[in-house]
């Protein structure tokens, strides 16, 4: 029995003895990650209204949208029905998915930093054997993943008081309740896997099932009463209504599933021992096949790769699929046309939107580029990387192995990408598919920031996630909002051709490429100099 085992059942009486001292020091580890995560939400939701001044500013203008969403499945399915034409349902309506997903997002990374990270580390049985309760670590994992969703809730309903305080309530509520439900839910996955890349994963696979089912709900029906809408907690938030007659019962859904799923989480937890899981790993065979450094990288990362493609090809399948439908609502609307042309390009609107669909697909590529480069650091600091250096295998071919599966994964996804999205549009899979790869040479140059980072510290690793965070928000909120071309054109992906419809420039693609190449190159370069944690 280990000492963590062992001080965990001799203390039983105080299950939760040193919960204080761990929330403390979970929030300090988490001061910039919270921050950031609830205050990009807030501002993508208290940004909306002024948005749809501009797009919808008359009765009649809105009136009309909810006649076109009424018969436009495609859109219904991507964003959701709309049940009223105020100012405040409409925000509700454009960004309430959007913001959920990223409160469930921030909330599952929380639980599983705090829970499965640290027991992966070591650093949990460190902690257990000193006079800390055995379910104290989940305890203040799950209470920090609360004040971050209490804050977004408060910052939500105080921004939006203005359309109407019970409504702004609502769906500050809302937005919490169901960062707490997969919260807790990953804290349920996190006593099933050894591996906490491997929790988050099943997490989010399970926040994309939650996605699918809604949408494939309210494609089907304009008022949110599908069974699989119901079933699936993002519809939850729709079906509570804030601004459109709120339904306050549904909040009882959020906090039921968030109280057995936690009762769960904690059965669970005091049924195994620290470090092990409900289903560990499996012992690999007794003798290895793994010839080459580059064959162990993509061993480590063939799960991460399959992933992403389906999830890539599908949601070019989907986006394809809903373009005809996306020209239809906003052919009228000019300011709409205008923030399509700001992403798309100044062609054809419904090139535009294919235009704008990719470069969005790129934008969450380049998190993909981060993750898979920064397994390095995963492999370094976690010890892993030491004995594999200590043979004959050198460092460039160490890192070369994880930088293949990184930059040629990303090509992978991009390729099935555009292949999904002409197969959903059903015309022009040249012209679609050229779109989908020229965003390549911006995501690699994301992922080369990040080689570049790692390579000079491990310290700066981190970073790299900041930087793709800031060029996803400046990409997606940001012809939105209107801001400053100078501002837009921060990320690499604003120099990038606005393909289709635009004209092919390969100077900046291959500019960026160089770029990319060079700060990969002084990455390793780094690398190479820099001593490796042990």
């Amino acid at each position: 029995m280990t000492t963590a085992t062992f001080a965990a059942r001799s203390g039983g009486s105080r299950p939760l003895a040193g919960t204080g001292t761990l929330l403390r020091f979970a929030l300090r580890r988490d001061r910039t990650l919270i921050p950031i995560w609830v205050g990009v939400n807030a501002l993508m939701v208290l940004s909306m209204p002024n948005t749809l001044t501009s797009l919808y500013g008359t009765a009649e203008a809105r009136a009309d949208l909810i006649r076109q969403m009424e018969t436009n499945s495609s859109l219904r399915a991507l964003i959701g029905p709309v049940f009223d034409d105020s100012l405040g349902a409409l925000t509700a309506w454009r960004i309430g998915v959007y913001a959920s997903v990223l409160a469930a997002v921030m909330s599952l990374l929380v639980i599983v930093r705090h829970t499965r990270d640290e027991e992966e580390s070591g650093r949990q049985e460190m902690i257990s054997s000193a006079m800390v309760g055995r379910r104290a670590p989940l305890t203040s994992a799950l209470l920090a993943a609360a004040v971050a969703n209490a804050l977004l809730a408060l910052l939500v309903a105080g921004g939006l008081a203005g359309q109407g305080v019970s409504g702004a309530l609502a769906l500050g509520l809302g937005l919490a309740g169901l960062g707490m439900v997969f919260a807790t839910m990953a804290a349920i996955v996190a006593q099933f896997t050894e591996s906490a890349r491997l929790a988050r994963g099943l997490t989010a696979a399970l926040l994309g099932a939650a996605f699918v089912l809604r949408a494939a709900g309210d494609s089907g029906t304009s008022d949110g009463s599908s069974v699989l809408t119901w079933v699936s907690p993002i519809g939850w938030l729709e079906n509570l209504r804030p601004f459109a007659g709120e339904r306050w019962w549904v909040l009882l859904l959020f906090a039921a599933a968030a109280v057995v799923q936690g009762a769960v989480a904690y059965e669970l937890a005091g049924r195994r021992d620290v470090g092990m899981s409900f289903l560990p790993s499996r012992p690999g065979p007794a003798h290895g096949r793994l010839g080459t450094a580059a064959a162990l990288a993509w061993r480590l990362q063939r799960g991460n790769v399959l992933g992403w493609s389906t999830g890539f090809l599908l949601a070019g399948v989907v986006f394809g699929g809903m373009t005809e439908g996306a020209a239809d609502v906003v052919a009228d609307n000019e300011r709409a046309r205008e923030i399509f042309q700001r992403m798309g390009g100044e062609s054809a609107l419904t090139d535009s939107f294919l235009a704008s669909m990719v470069g969005i697909l790129g934008l969450v590529a380049a998190l993909y580029v981060v993750g898979s480069v920064l397994r390095l650091h995963g492999e370094e600091t976690s010890g892993r990387a030491e004995p594999v250096l200590a043979g004959a295998v050198g460092r460039l071919r160490w890192a070369g192995g994880h930088l293949a599966v990184a930059f040629g994964g990303s090509a992978l996804i991009m390729l099935l990408a555009g292949l999904g999205l002409a197969a959903g549009y059903g015309r022009h899979t040249g012209p679609v598919l050229g779109a989908a790869l020229v965003q390549l040479p911006a995501i690699w140059l994301i992922g080369g920031l990040a080689v570049l980072l790692h390579g000079l510290s491990p310290r700066f690793a981190a970073t790299a996630w900041g930087v793709a965070g800031a060029v996803l928000l400046i990409g997606w909120i940001g012809p939105a909002l209107d801001v400053p071309q100078a501002v837009l054109d921060v990320s690499p992906f604003a120099h990038l051709p606005k393909l289709p419809g635009g004209e092919m420039e390969w100077a900046p693609v291959l500019a960026l490429t160089a770029l990319a190449a060079l700060l990969t190159a002084a990455g390793l370069t780094a690398l190479r100099r820099r001593d490796i944690t042990t």
